[in-house]
């Protein structure tokens, strides 16, 4: 259903209604999926969530909880019938794992097997279902997780302990196996980011701007796109210039900020985390908030098509496609490349310039050092003799 659809609605109309209860959390969650949640989610759902972000639920977690019930319950109305049941049984906790976790081999044997025609096609016209064959794992798991968080906020004890659910999901896991795929195909390496910053060289907004984003995620560590669009102006503080190179006082100073974080993917907000900033993403934000007049929230906002800046910031999808769009503009294939792919690049650069794993880290803020050495390993392997013994 549409936001014109909507409009023209009668004031009893329970869509509308919801729509408007969807206003109260448009900090949270995108304008343009209002409309799409207020079809699929119940009253109590939306219940739910205003009850969760007025506890204090992170905007990222809201989300993804907002997204993952549009979804269960477009599911859930598709293959029963009915809205989605709480507590739900068991039965249906192992339908989800049959209708997304399935053999391609099978399949192709049985059209039964796996997601019925229906449901797929149902999903797919709500622009619920993209993926071809069987879902991915973690997705899975994922959903499985945030119906049993929503469950417990509910009040309700579910079945998603139970032995015949651990075991359907292991046995689907291995049946559906699918290889993991990266989130970014290839690593905005320095080579690539000049490619994407040589597209933002006018004068434009929205070349200030993207100029802007592109450095701060890269320099701050590989920001996750969900960071990149969170930060806000309050979360800069100007800091003393510092030398270009902190072995040499007579090296040239430069521009320095310290970037609070709050709430990762790995933090709270109470870790009151942040990282530097030195140089040209400095002179880049600065000029950019001059320019936008930005003085407090968000700091990087929507662009209209005439130059009008928007008082709402970016979404993370919004991040996304603007290293897609530069992508297309420095004539690189953009299908290749992702959000993901600053985060890789910045650990594939440092390793690639020597810095100590442990101190790239605190800058990209990896929790996990295999993860992390992960790209160190690849770098050491490219620039080894090891793979060299016969070229």
């Amino acid at each position: 259903m549409t936001s014109k659809a909507i409009v023209g609605a009668s004031p009893a109309d329970p869509v509308q209604s919801r729509a408007e209860e969807l206003d109260a959390l448009d900090a949270i969650l995108p304008f343009a999926r209002r409309d799409q949640l207020a079809t699929l989610l119940t009253d109590d759902d939306i219940a739910t969530l205003k009850h969760l972000a007025k506890e204090g639920m992170g905007a990222n977690t809201l989300r993804a909880f907002a997204s993952d019930l549009g979804y269960l319950e477009a599911w859930s109305e598709l293959s029963t019938g009915a809205p989605l049941p709480w507590p739900a049984p068991e039965s249906l906790l192992l339908k989800f794992v049959a209708h997304h976790l399935w053999d391609p081999v099978e399949r192709a044997e049985d059209s039964s097997h796996g997601m019925p025609d229906d449901v797929e096609i149902g999903l797919r016209a709500k622009g619920l279902l993209r993926v071809e064959g069987p879902h991915a794992p973690d997705t899975v798991r994922r959903r499985l997780t945030s119906w049993s968080i929503l469950t417990r906020w509910r009040g309700l004890t579910g079945s998603f302990a139970a032995p015949s659910l651990k075991s359907a999901l292991r046995l689907a896991v291995r049946a559906a196996a699918r290889q993991r795929r990266r989130k970014s195909k290839r690593a905005v390496t320095a080579d690539v980011l000049t490619k994407l910053l040589a597209t933002c060289n006018g004068e434009r907004l929205v070349d200030l701007r993207d100029r802007a984003l592109l450095l701060t995620a890269f320099a701050s560590g590989g920001r996750r796109r969900s960071e990149v669009a969170d930060l806000r102006v309050e979360d800069l503080i100007d800091e003393e210039p510092v030398h270009a190179d902190p072995k040499d006082p007579a090296s040239p100073l430069l521009p320095c900020l310290t970037v609070n974080l709050g709430r990762t993917k790995t933090t709270t907000a109470e870790d009151q985390v942040h990282v530097v900033l030195i140089g040209r993403p400095v002179e880049a934000l600065k000029r950019w908030l001059v320019e936008a007049k930005s003085e407090s929230g968000p700091l990087f906002r929507r662009i209209d098509q005439w130059g009008n800046i928007d008082r709402r910031a970016l979404t993370p999808q919004s991040v996304n496609l603007i290293l897609k769009s530069r992508c297309k503009l420095a004539g690189l294939d953009a299908e290749m490349f992702s959000a993901h792919g600053l985060r890789s690049g910045y650990l594939t650069e440092a390793a690639n310039h020597g810095v100590p794993l442990q101190e790239a880290m605190q800058q990209s803020l990896h929790k996990s050092v295999p993860q992390a050495a992960s790209y160190y390993n690849n770098a050491e392997r490219k620039n080894g003799r090891a793979a060299r013994l016969v070229s």
